[in-house]
């Protein structure tokens, strides 16, 4: 890499000692910079088999919803022994000293997993986390759906997060837990956490543009015609339509389509968004006298507007 030195008054090749840390300009020898830091990978083996190829340094981060942090010692089994592990003293102590956070490590795992089956980001899972370790902290969980439970937390976190899901992709990826369910539960943690807090819950509105970026992904549509849907659906703000933005978004997005080229039929749409075929229907009729204003000049006129077939 190259870069200005005071000494040589031009912009020379500059050589990193990695081992001081320094800058050293090529040409005259003169640092011009010290004590920086190496962000790149130290890849170095810490393992006591010299065959063992495992770059990793490090153990895991520390969790502060565990008691532990999540850095306790695990006491391994001895090598070439089977049953003197369980019935040594060492062993029964370590099952006993682990049973305190083993539930919430299992509901941790839980929620890790339905999380990346819908892909979401990491601050979501860790708010989720939270979410239930509040709740477990009241000890008044008990006895009801934990499936349900833990799938409400996530909900609970995509909305504060202002990434918010479906209940029915919640439950898409909930572990036998109902949309019944699960809307029971998310009322019992409301209903908890402002016990706990003495205030309401803060869990953000729902917009229909929440959803039309995945949905429109789903169908496979141009970048053109998910801008028109996009402009679509936040000019439908403007107008009272007493639908559910999910249904609103279903409905734009079949409306849209329709105006081009690669039209796709209400089952398709609502395959792609979890919403009924009949509630698409009732939405289409409520957005449909006020196409004109909704639908972008540019992407369909009046006289297209007009052709649109009722799904």
């Amino acid at each position: 890499m190259d870069a200005y030195c005071s000494d040589c008054k031009k912009s020379t090749e500059v050589v990193f000692d990695h081992s001081a840390g320094d800058m050293v300009c090529s040409e005259c020898g003169l640092v011009l910079e010290s004590h920086s830091i190496d962000e790149t990978s130290e890849w170095r083996t810490f393992a006591n088999e010299s065959g063992d190829n495992d770059p990793n340094r490090v153990g895991g981060p520390s969790n502060p919803l565990l008691s532990d942090g999540g850095l306790s010692t695990v006491i391994s089994k001895p090598n070439g022994t089977t049953s003197d592990f369980l019935t040594s003293s060492l062993g029964r102590w370590q099952n006993r000293g682990s049973n305190s956070d083993r539930s919430l490590i299992l509901a941790f795992k839980a929620i890790g997993v339905m999380s990346d089956r819908l892909g979401l980001v990491a601050t979501i899972k860790d708010r989720a986390n939270e979410i239930y370790k509040k709740v477990e902290d009241q000890k008044s969980s008990r006895g009801r759906n934990q499936d349900a439970i833990l799938a409400a937390c996530l909900y609970i976190a995509c909305r504060q997060e202002d990434k918010p899901r479906t209940v029915k992709e919640i439950c898409s990826v909930a572990n036998g837990a109902t949309k019944k369910e699960i809307g029971r539960a998310k009322e019992y943690i409301v209903k908890q956490l402002e016990l706990e807090m003495g205030q309401s819950v803060e869990m953000g509105t729902i917009h229909a543009g929440d959803f039309m970026r995945r949905f429109c992904s789903n169908l496979g549509m141009t970048n053109q015609t998910v801008k028109a849907a996009q402009e679509a659906v936040k000019k439908s703000e403007e107008f009272d339509i007493r639908r559910s933005p999910i249904s609103i978004a279903a409905a734009v997005i079949y409306i849209v389509t329709q105006l081009s080229d690669e039209k796709k039929p209400v089952k398709d749409v609502s395959l792609a968004t979890g919403v009924a075929e009949g509630t698409i229907r009732n939405s289409f009729k409520d957005l449909y006298p006020h196409l004109a204003k909704i639908i972008p000049n540019w992407y369909a006129q009046g006289q297209d507007l007009k052709n649109i077939s009722s799904p």
